[in-house]
């Protein structure tokens, strides 16, 4: 069952100024060291950056927060063994999630992440599935 549902589009030009004029200072602040690592091997640096930007605003309103309340760097982007992007969370923002998932079921993360300059997307699904089925948790399966 689908227990939440966010998604955010962001101007690249936007993230590009932004890294020219904090550089580090907004990396470290607001990407998980994964995150940063992945970003900065890209040849489109800026936007790598605001895929990931968008896909934390997205995850934020799929919580039903929005980012007040759960710091940036408690939702990162992670790949999955098969290469399909999926959030990790933790701290407010893991156990905003824990208060979503009723009694007997886990938590799944589906999102999609694309660009076209100058614009980045993100779509984020939050669904809770039986805890006993197989691939409830790993799609890789």
């Amino acid at each position: 069952m689908i227990i939440g549902i966010g998604s955010d589009l962001i101007d690249i030009r936007r993230i590009e100024r932004t890294l020219e004029r904090f550089g580090e200072r907004f990396t470290h602040r607001v990407f998980t060291e994964i995150e940063r690592a992945r970003s900065e091997r890209r040849k489109e640096r800026a936007a790598s950056y605001a895929k990931r930007f968008a896909a934390k605003e997205a995850t934020s309103k799929a919580l039903g927060t929005g980012i007040r309340g759960i710091r940036w760097q408690e939702m990162g982007v992670v790949n999955l063994k098969s290469g399909q992007p999926t959030v990790a969370l933790n701290g407010k923002a893991e156990a905003r999630l824990a208060r979503m998932v009723p009694e007997g079921f886990a938590a799944r993360i589906d999102i999609t992440i694309t660009d076209d300059y100058p614009l980045a997307q993100a779509f984020v699904v939050i669904s809770a599935w039986p805890a006993d089925w197989p691939v409830a948790l790993d799609p890789d399966k």
